[in-house]
């Protein structure tokens, strides 16, 4: 699939997202939703980020996340809006949950690219 219609496709899932964690009680603010390679070739240098970032591609975001006035940051507070973002995924479309990584990201909310997630 072209970079730009699943960076149409990761818009518009991004959407559903956003009015589910509303639904649910949550509130959300963009964390990063886009990133500049200079940016990314900078987080790489210093071991919290990757070169090769989704946020580059405009395939990744990460929200911050409230419940009322309270800002959560623990990768659990994310699990109920991760599993709902992992089971928007197709065949055609994996959507993958940063809770999932290694390091535990809970905030980042991807659209597989190239291999990267």
């Amino acid at each position: 699939m072209m970079l730009a219609k699943l960076q149409q496709k990761f818009t518009y899932l991004i959407m559903v997202l956003i009015s589910f964690a509303y639904e649910n009680g949550y509130l959300l603010t963009f964390g990063e939703a886009w990133r500049p390679q200079e940016t990314a070739d900078l987080y790489a240098k210093k071991g919290i980020g990757s070169k090769n970032s989704l946020h580059c591609r405009r395939l990744a975001v990460d929200f911050n996340l409230f419940r009322g006035e309270e800002y959560l940051t623990e990768t659990e507070h994310y699990r109920e809006l991760g599993e709902y973002w992992e089971s928007l995924g197709t065949p055609e479309i994996k959507t993958c949950w940063g809770g999932r990584f290694s390091k535990g990201d809970g905030n980042h909310f991807s659209i597989e690219y190239e291999g990267r997630r």
